[in-house]
């Protein structure tokens, strides 16, 4: 009897979210190179070979929650209303953004995710993939403007993201030094505000 194909999603996003829960806490706890792929298998308990095909490396196991915001530059540009320029568009998705403090802005004052960048920004292997990401946005957002895509085209979507990473990690900055994200929130809206005015 075959298990029915909702069940069986279900029971890989299950395990996805257990080993990727376990890795995190590991990876907070004891520092990314400190924690073996055996030690989170064992934490989720799942094989290493179930792991691998959840996550290919083990920087993957970090950077998934990165995932979500893949190609996002590249679809709000894409989605943008009528008349409305590139850029934007992209600034006020940005200031969005920091209105409901999303972690993708470095505004968001909660232990977990300030712990969460410092692994990110602090661990070489993981700002490494992370520039893989970075690259990969990059040429989504310079397809988005321009299909071909010319140079120009090509300059903005690094330029945009470099301003998008910029000021994520301005944000993150001000609040792991101890401030609170809410008194940080007009310092980020004028930062924001003066970076997306310069690009364009």
């Amino acid at each position: 009897m075959t298990e029915p194909t909702g069940l069986r999603a279900r029971k890989k996003a299950r395990t996805h979210d257990a080993i990727a829960d376990a890795a995190i806490t590991l990876f907070l706890a004891h520092g990314f190179d400190k924690v073996s792929v055996s030690d989170i298998a064992a934490a989720a308990e799942v094989s290493k070979p179930t792991l691998f095909r959840y996550f290919p490396t083990k920087e993957d196991l970090v950077l998934h929650r990165f995932a979500d915001h893949q190609g996002e530059a590249a679809r709000v540009v894409r989605e943008r209303g009528p008349g409305v320029p590139p850029v934007t568009a992209l600034h006020r998705h940005f200031r969005a953004g920091l209105d409901r403090h999303e972690p993708v802005t470095g505004l968001n004052d909660h232990p977990v995710v300030v712990e969460f960048h410092r692994l990110v920004f602090t661990t070489p292997s993981l700002a490494g993939r992370l520039t893989q990401y970075t690259q990969e946005d990059e040429q989504a957002l310079a397809e988005a403007l321009d299909p071909g895509p010319d140079l120009p085209a090509r300059l903005l979507a690094a330029q945009a993201i470099a301003v998008r990473r910029v000021l994520a990690r301005a944000n993150w900055q001000r609040i792991a030094g101890g401030r609170p994200a809410r008194e940080v929130h007009a310092e980020a809206v004028a930062d924001a505000d003066h970076a997306f005015a310069r690009l364009g």
